[in-house]
C-alpha cells in the first residue's frame, strides 16, 4: 500500500513539474542567447512603426493622432491609402508610400480593429493543419488576405519599382493582424518575384511589429533573412506559448460555462419568484 502511495506521489510531482515547465516557457526563452542587433539593423524599425501608425490617419496633411515627434514622412509621397470600405473586409486598411529619402517602396498595414467583424473573421478562419504552403503550414485566413492584397496592389508595386529604375527596396510592414498579413505576403512575393517585376530577394524586407503567429517554425527559419519580427519585451500576443494558449482557451470555455450556469440558475430563480407572486 505504501509503495503504491509513493509511486502516486512521484507521478503527481513529475506531472506537476511538467505542467509548470510547459506553462512557464515563453518564446523569449528561445532567443535568450541571440546576439544583440546592430544599430544599423535597428534603424528602419521606428520609421516603419510610424508608417504603420500613419495608416490610422484619415488626412496626413492634418493628422489627429500624431506621435510626439510626428510621423516624419512626406504626405505627398503617399501613393495610395485604402480603407475598410475599399477592401470590403478582405484585408485591413493599408497605405503605399514611396520613400525617396531611403529609396524604399513601403506597403504598411494597420493592426486589429476591435470594432470590425471582418478582422475577427480573418483571424478565426483557421484550424491546425488547415493550410499547407511551401512545405510548411500557414494561417489560412491571413494567407487569403495576403493573396488578395497582392492581387489588388501587385501591378501598382511593380510599376513603382520599375519607375524607380529597379533600385528601390520593396518593404512590407504591419502591426498585429497586419503583421501576419504582410509576413505571408512576403513569403508569397519571395516565391513569385515575377509578380513584382522580378524584384531580387535581397531587396525584399518585411517588418512585423507584435506579430501574430502565422507560420510553422520551418517557414519562419526559411524566411528569416527577409522577415524581421519586432517584439517589445514581454508583449502578450507574440510571447504566449502554445501550451499557455490551450490553457487560456480552457479557462475561457470554463468561465463561459459558469456564466451560462449562473444565467440559467438566475432565470429559474426569477421564474420561481414570479410563480410565488
Amino acid at each position: 500500500m505504501s509503495l503504491c502511495c509513493g509511486v502516486e506521489c512521484v507521478v503527481i510531482i513529475g506531472f506537476a513539474r511538467w505542467v509548470w515547465k510547459r506553462c512557464a516557457h515563453i518564446s523569449g526563452n528561445d532567443s535568450a542567447n541571440w546576439t544583440l542587433v546592430a544599430p544599423g539593423e535597428f534603424e528602419p524599425i521606428p520609421r516603419m512603426c510610424r508608417l504603420v501608425l500613419a495608416v490610422y490617419e484619415t488626412d496626413l496633411h492634418n493628422p489627429q493622432f500624431s506621435p510626439q515627434h510626428g510621423y516624419r514622412l512626406n504626405p505627398d509621397w503617399v501613393i495610395k491609402r485604402v480603407t475598410y470600405e475599399q477592401t470590403q473586409g478582405r484585408a485591413p486598411p493599408y497605405l503605399i508610400y514611396t520613400d525617396h529619402e531611403h529609396k524604399e517602396i513601403v506597403l504598411a498595414v494597420r493592426g486589429l480593429n476591435l470594432y470590425k467583424e471582418s478582422d475577427y473573421k480573418t483571424l478565426l478562419d483557421n484550424r491546425l493543419g488547415m493550410q499547407m504552403f511551401d512545405g510548411g503550414f500557414v494561417h489560412h485566413g491571413l494567407l487569403k488576405s495576403a493573396v488578395w492584397l497582392l492581387n489588388a496592389e501587385g501591378e501598382t508595386l511593380k510599376r513603382l519599382w520599375e519607375e524607380s529604375g529597379k533600385e528601390y527596396g520593396m518593404v512590407f510592414a504591419g502591426h498585429s493582424l497586419g503583421s501576419g498579413v504582410v509576413s505571408l505576403l512576403t513569403v508569397i512575393v519571395a516565391n513569385h518575384r515575377d509578380k513584382l517585376g522580378g524584384v531580387p530577394r535581397e531587396k525584399i524586407r518585411c517588418y512585423a511589429m507584435a506579430p501574430a503567429r502565422c507560420m510553422s517554425l520551418n517557414l519562419a527559419v526559411k524566411y528569416a533573412d527577409v522577415i524581421h519580427s519586432v517584439i517589445l519585451q514581454d508583449d502578450f500576443l507574440p510571447r504566449t506559448a502554445t501550451p499557455l494558449e490551450d490553457v487560456f482557451k480552457s479557462i475561457f470555455w470554463c468561465w463561459s460555462f459558469v456564466q451560462l450556469a449562473l444565467l440559467v440558475a438566475f432565470g429559474l430563480f426569477e421564474r420561481y419568484l414570479h410563480s410565488r407572486r
